[in-house]
């Protein structure tokens, strides 16, 4: 197991409380794996993703049971010795806003040169080298390497990130909405761009996207986020034929499929909760039309559905009747119409 994680809570200080944006979350990636995270915005995705690489704020309280990568306690290492041997060379990151990562003033080559030499001894020659090797890697002219970010595409801009983050040929490298803002073209650029990546370099890859499309394609394993908390974690193929948890339902309703053109889509009612002090109950009782009572007064655990297959719901064992359900729009108009 390359990256083992129990119980990670993540909350945030403010005046009025302590914000809890992320709850008891259990996850666990294995060498050569794409995990993807799904959940809509604000569900706490990035925020467990900064949790990992030590990029919170002061304010935010980290705890977990356990933390570990490759075996080695990650709360336990220092703030230096986890830069200097996890960040960038164990773990990278490619982030959310390839634009807001880049200095606009600074040749793109320049900095990523500058990554690589930040951690590990390399002379200017050998990783002007490294990066040549990088750009082409990633479908870009080595010659770019003299070009100013405002140069470059938003499609280049996010291969010249995702060149960063292979540089130190990391075992796992955490993708944070990478097709963000991308037309539908370069969206799927890129996306088939990661899959060769993966083929050559056998990285795992955690994968964070609101985009199921996207997250269907790349992950051997998926988990549902919402109000941050897992709702549901499965292999890709059972998770989209055998969904259980009925927010994992309500977002396939939201997707357009190939095979029901001219079908409506149906989105979920209401909004997520406040996570201001913390949820009782299930968190998306509020919204679920198959909610009853329990729902409201008691937190569902993670209950294991199959093989590889958890889910967080006190009627898990109906799941073959709210899939039926749930695909009906007068379903979600009335959260009286299926409890």
């Amino acid at each position: 197991m390359l990256l083992d994680l129990n119980d990670l809570c993540v909350s945030y200080a403010t005046r009025a409380g302590a914000v809890h944006a992320v709850e008891d979350v259990r996850l666990s990636i294995a060498e050569d794996e794409v995990v993807g995270i799904a959940g809509e915005s604000g569900c706490g995705k990035t925020t467990l993703i900064k949790s990992l690489l030590r990029l919170l704020p002061k304010g935010a309280r980290v705890t977990a049971d356990r933390l570990a990568f490759k075996d080695r306690d990650l709360p336990k290492m220092s703030d230096r010795d986890f830069r200097r041997q996890i960040m960038w060379n164990e773990i990278s990151l490619v982030p959310q806003s390839a634009q807001a990562s880049l200095n606009p003033v600074y040749r793109v080559g320049d900095q990523i040169i500058e990554a690589i030499q930040e951690h590990a001894d390399m002379s200017n020659a050998a990783a002007r080298a490294r990066v040549e090797e990088l750009f082409d890697l990633v479908g870009l002219e080595p010659r770019l390497i003299t070009t100013y970010p405002h140069e470059f595409s938003g499609g280049m801009r996010q291969r010249a990130m995702i060149a960063m983050a292979l540089a130190l040929d990391p075992a796992l490298v955490i993708m944070d909405e990478p097709t963000t803002g991308l037309d539908v073209l370069v969206q799927e650029r890129i996306i088939r761009k990661i899959r060769e990546l993966r083929e050559r370099s056998r990285n795992s890859i955690l994968l964070i996207t609101h985009d199921i499309s996207v997250i269907a394609e790349m992950s051997d394993r998926i988990a549902i986020m919402y109000a941050g908390q897992i709702m549901e974690m499965a292999p890709a193929i059972d998770l989209f034929e055998e969904p259980v948890h009925p927010y994992t339902l309500g977002l396939k309703n939201a997707f357009p499929s190939i095979k029901q053109i001219g079908k409506p889509l149906i989105s979920i009612p209401g909004s997520p909760p406040s996570l201001l002090g913390g949820v009782t109950g299930c968190p998306f009782a509020e919204r679920c039309p198959f909610a009853v009572e329990q729902c409201l007064a008691e937190r569902p655990a993670l209950k294991e559905i199959a093989p590889g297959h958890v889910a967080a719901c006190h009627r898990s064992d109906e799941a073959k009747s709210m899939r039926i359900k749930a695909a009906e729009k007068e379903t979600w108009q009335s959260s009286k119409s299926a409890a």
